[in-house]
Order: structure tokens, then C-alpha cells, then sequence
């Protein structure tokens, strides 16, 4: 991952959480069905949280399944120490500061691999990489839920999706610092279209493959490992 990305996420980690709504326009929407998707009948399901940085969408994961362990992941020891602080003395929390491109997942160990606003940030290359990496990482049955940033169809919708975001952060009461890093931060983007990436979870043997919610260029698409013969 480039390491700019990981330079401007450390600056920002102690003021992450309470600017989000503000960046993040369709805030309850988004993490609401990444959530919704984190659906089962196993008693303590292991769950890995992928770019986890603060821990906002673990601790999400953790109100709903009090029992579940969740791995955070993250390059950025400066995001993950906010984390630590949120999940302080809960014993079924751990961390590992990774880059997890490439990362070596032990095989079929995850119930459900999330992850939020992180995945954009690799190149396209690397994204179908680590897509087929997660299905062998999930055990059968497994899902997987990615709340992303993804590129329009076309350039103009892109334009369109950038002048309604610019539009509602402006509105939103966020200080202008705290926006024009948000702004700095997307410079290193590395979007991805809806559809290739729904093909590439396919392609890597994911089933039941689908965007369950988008709007502007937020997206929440997921993915299941078919369960054991």
C-alpha cells in the first residue's frame, strides 16, 4: 500500500471518529448494512477487520455479537493505539499492525472478514489479489463485507459523485482543516467500478456476490465462501 496513505492516517487518528458523520454524508446507511450483513448463529464467530483503524466498524461488530473475536488490522500503529484504548481489557480483541496487501492469512480461519473505507486505497492489481487471499482466509461459509469508496461508470459520474460530496461535507459544520485533509487523503485514491469489483470477488470463488447498498460513490457489496460439501 502506498505509504503516503499511511503517513496521512497516523496525522489523522486522534480526530478520525468524530469527524466521519461529517465526512461521510450517508454515515448511518453505510455502516448500517455493513453491520446488517454480519449475520449468524455461531456463538463467538472470528471476525477480521481489515484497515481497521480506530476500531469504529469492530466496535459495531462487538455490540451486536458480544462474544465474537475480532482481529484488527492496520498499517497505521497510530490508528490501531486508538483502538487499543476503545477495546481496553476486552480479552477477544487483538491487533496485528500489518499491511495487508499480501499478508499471509492462515487458511479457512475467519467467519467474516469486514472491512470500511480501506480497500480503495490498493491498486486494482492488487484488489483481486487480495480478494482471492480473503476466500481462502474465510472458513466455508464465510462472508465477506466491504464498505468502500468505488468508481463511477463513467467520468461524469464521478464528477457528479465529487461535487455532492464537496457540497455536503461544506454543509456538514466540519472546520475547514479537518476537510481540506479529508480532500488531501482522497488525492491518493485508487477507486475501483462497482462491477469489476463485484467480478473479481467471482472470479476468486465468492458466491451470492451483490451491492446491498450504494450512494454516491459509498458502496457496501459483499461475498460468501460456499459452505463444506
Amino acid at each position: 500500500m502506498n505509504p503516503d496513505v499511511k503517513k496521512q492516517f497516523d496525522a489523522a487518528a486522534e480526530q478520525y471518529d468524530e469527524q466521519r458523520r461529517g465526512l461521510i454524508p450517508c454515515f448511518d446507511g453505510f455502516y448500517g448494512m455493513a453491520l446488517s450483513l454480519v449475520e449468524t448463529g455461531h456463538a463467538s464467530p472470528s471476525v477480521l477487520d481489515l484497515g481497521a483503524g480506530t476500531g469504529l466498524l469492530a466496535a459495531m461488530v462487538r455490540r451486536k455479537l458480544p462474544q465474537a473475536r475480532i482481529t484488527l488490522m492496520d498499517m497505521s500503529e497510530s490508528m490501531l493505539e486508538v483502538a487499543r484504548r476503545r477495546f481496553a481489557g476486552d480479552e477477544n480483541v487483538r491487533y496485528a499492525v500489518a499491511d495487508y496487501t499480501g499478508y499471509a492469512f492462515e487458511p479457512g480461519s475467519y467467519d467474516f472478514v469486514v472491512s470500511s473505507l480501506s480497500i480503495h486505497h490498493l491498486t486494482h492489481p492488487d484488489k483481486r489479489r487480495l480478494f482471492a487471499s480473503l476466500y481462502a482466509a474465510l472458513a466455508p461459509g464465510g462472508v465477506f463485507v466491504n464498505a468502500d469508496q468505488v468508481a463511477g461508470r463513467t467520468a461524469a459520474a464521478d464528477a457528479y459523485y465529487r461535487r455532492r460530496w464537496l457540497a455536503e461535507i461544506a454543509a456538514s459544520g466540519l472546520p475547514q482543516a479537518a476537510i481540506d485533509a479529508s480532500v488531501a487523503r482522497r488525492a491518493v485514491d485508487i477507486n475501483a467500478k462497482l462491477d469489476d469489483q463485484l467480478a473479481w470477488l467471482e472470479e476468486a470463488g465468492f458466491r451470492h456476490v451483490e451491492c446491498m447498498y450504494k450512494y454516491l460513490d459509498f458502496a457496501v457489496f459483499c461475498g460468501t465462501k460456499p459452505p463444506a460439501a
